[in-house]
C-alpha cells in the first residue's frame, strides 16, 4: 500500500475498525449495553481520551513504517512494559520489586545509548512507548469490556477520519477505489486492527497470565527482525549496544513476571 499515505491508511484503519466493531457488537447482542456507557458522562470522557491515544499510537507507528524506521519503532514496544511499570509507580503509585528497578535502571541506559546514537531522544520509540502506556493506564481503571471499549473508540477516530477521507477524495488524491488490490488493503485495515485484540482477549482466558505477558515480545521481535534483515535499516554499533542493553533489561522484568506469575496489565499487548 506504498502509493498510500500513512494519513489515508489510519483513516482508513479508524473507519473499518468501526465496521468491525460494531458488526461484532451486533453479533454478540451487546450493541445497548455500548450505547448506554455512551451516555455516561465520565465514561464518554475518558474513551474519548483513549480513542486520542490510541489514535496518536497508530499513527506514529503507520509513519514510522512509512519513513522506514521500523527498527525504532520496534524499540518503542520493547520499551512499553517498563513504561508500563514507570507509569504503575508515578500515576497508580505501585511499588516496584528489585527486578523491576533493575530493569527500569538498565533500560535508562539503553535508552541514553541510542540518544547518543541518533543525535537525539528516540521520539518515534518514545511517542510510542508513553501513548501506549497511558493507554494502558487508563483502561486499567475502566470497567468495560475490550471489545466495547473499543468500539466506542472507534467512533471518536472514525469522525476525523470520515472529514479527511471524504476531503482527499473531492481533491482526487485517494487511493481508495483507484485499484483493487490496495482498495482490499485498506478495506480489511479494520480486521487487522480488531482481529488480534479479539484472539489476545480469548487467550487472556485460556493461557498462565506470566506466558501471555512474556509474548508480548514477540511482536516487537518480529518487527525488529523486518526491519534490519528485509528492510536493511542502518545498525550502528553503538544502536546495537543499546538494543542488547534493551534487552538485557527485558530479561530482568521477564524474570521478575515468571517469579511474580503476574506480568502486569494485560492491555500492554499491542493490536
Amino acid at each position: 500500500m506504498r502509493a498510500a499515505s500513512a494519513w489515508e491508511i489510519i483513516a482508513h484503519r479508524a473507519i473499518w475498525s468501526l465496521v468491525v466493531c460494531w458488526f461484532a457488537l451486533a453479533f454478540r447482542n451487546q450493541l445497548k449495553s455500548a450505547v448506554a456507557i455512551l451516555r455516561t458522562p465520565r465514561m464518554f470522557f475518558l474513551l474519548a481520551l483513549t480513542a486520542g491515544l490510541v489514535a496518536g499510537n497508530w499513527s506514529i507507528y503507520i509513519w514510522s513504517v512509512t519513513v522506514d524506521r521500523i527498527v525504532e519503532s520496534s524499540l518503542g514496544y520493547y520499551i512499553t512494559p517498563l513504561m508500563n511499570v514507570a507509569f504503575g509507580v508515578i500515576i497508580l503509585r505501585e511499588r516496584m520489586r528489585v527486578l523491576q528497578w533493575i530493569a527500569v535502571a538498565i533500560a535508562a541506559i539503553g535508552v541514553g545509548a541510542l540518544t547518543y546514537d541518533y543525535g537525539q531522544l528516540p521520539l518515534i520509540a518514545l511517542g510510542l512507548a508513553c501513548t501506549w502506556g497511558m493507554y494502558s493506564v487508563i483502561k486499567k481503571k475502566l470497567d468495560v469490556d475490550p471489545l466495547t471499549g473499543l468500539a466506542i473508540e472507534t467512533i471518536f477516530a472514525a469522525i476525523p477520519a470520515l472529514i479527511f477521507l471524504v476531503n482527499l477524495e473531492f481533491e482526487g488524491r485517494a487511493q481508495f477505489g483507484s485499484g483493487l488490490w490496495i482498495s482490499i488493503g485498506l478495506a480489511t485495515a479494520g480486521l487487522a486492527t480488531v482481529l488480534p485484540l479479539l484472539a489476545f482477549n480469548n487467550a487472556a482466558v485460556s493461557l498462565p497470565l506470566t506466558t501471555l505477558g512474556l509474548m508480548q515480545y514477540i511482536t516487537p521481535t518480529v518487527m525488529f527482525l523486518v526491519g534490519v534483515f528485509i528492510n536493511h535499516e542502518e545498525m550502528s554499533g553503538s544502536r546495537w549496544i543499546g538494543f542488547l542493553t534493551i534487552w538485557l533489561a527485558l530479561s530482568f522484568l521477564a524474570t521478575d513476571m515468571v517469579r511474580s506469575g503476574r506480568p502486569g496489565d494485560k492491555s500492554v499487548a499491542h493490536s
